[in-house]
């Protein structure tokens, strides 16, 4: 998880969020429950820890035969199965349709505000893994109407179809920005990253 600071109060009439000062929050627990409710819980300590502004990023597989799981908890399935395991979790499902969801969380800093979240998603199916395997679970993880997996895609293409550049959209909707962030921006959030 990583925090977005500020110098000063947010706002909307404020340069966009991606030119603050990147921050680690250190000790953030790992919260159980709804992508919803485990991004505001986030948030809401991150803020606290930098005491200040911040934007968080939370990333979800959901798998629609297991009722969205392994969903927010992603990165532990990751882990101890692979992606191979993972395509092995609906060896018994005909349904291998799947979602990929990012949530920014913002906040003001401010814990009597209420955190903001900005939403992404991309609809795929769960495969075989193919491509390149040094990055999460894209080998696996196939979006509708395309042949290819995250993993095999250029990332310029990858980068204007992700669940992480659907977020990001919506944070700058937010912000009023008058331009997509370009596919492939090496700034936070500008469209690399897991998944």
């Amino acid at each position: 998880m990583h925090a977005v600071r500020h110098g000063g109060p947010l706002s909307r009439e404020e340069d966009r969020v991606c030119h603050g000062e990147r921050q680690e929050a250190g000790g953030v627990p790992e919260y159980q429950g709804e992508p919803d409710e485990i991004s505001i819980q986030k948030c809401q300590e991150a803020a606290r820890q930098v005491q200040g502004p911040v934007l968080v990023e939370d990333t979800c597989l959901c798998f629609n035969a297991l009722g969205g799981l392994p969903g927010p908890y992603i990165k532990w399935f990751l882990e101890k199965l692979k992606p191979e395991g993972l395509h092995q979790l609906l060896a018994g499902f005909e349904d291998k349709s799947a979602y990929a969801l990012c949530t920014f969380a913002l906040s003001t800093g401010d814990p009597s505000e209420p955190v903001r979240l900005f939403r992404g998603r991309t609809s795929g199916r769960i495969v075989v893994p193919r491509g390149c395997r040094d990055f999460g679970w894209d080998p696996c993880f196939q979006p509708d109407g395309y042949e290819q997996t995250y993993a095999e895609m250029p990332k310029a293409e990858k980068n204007t179809i992700s669940h992480r550049f659907r977020a990001l959209l919506e944070l700058q909707k937010y912000f009023g920005s008058p331009s997509p962030p370009v596919a492939g921006d090496s700034r936070p959030g500008g469209g690399s990253g897991e998944g």
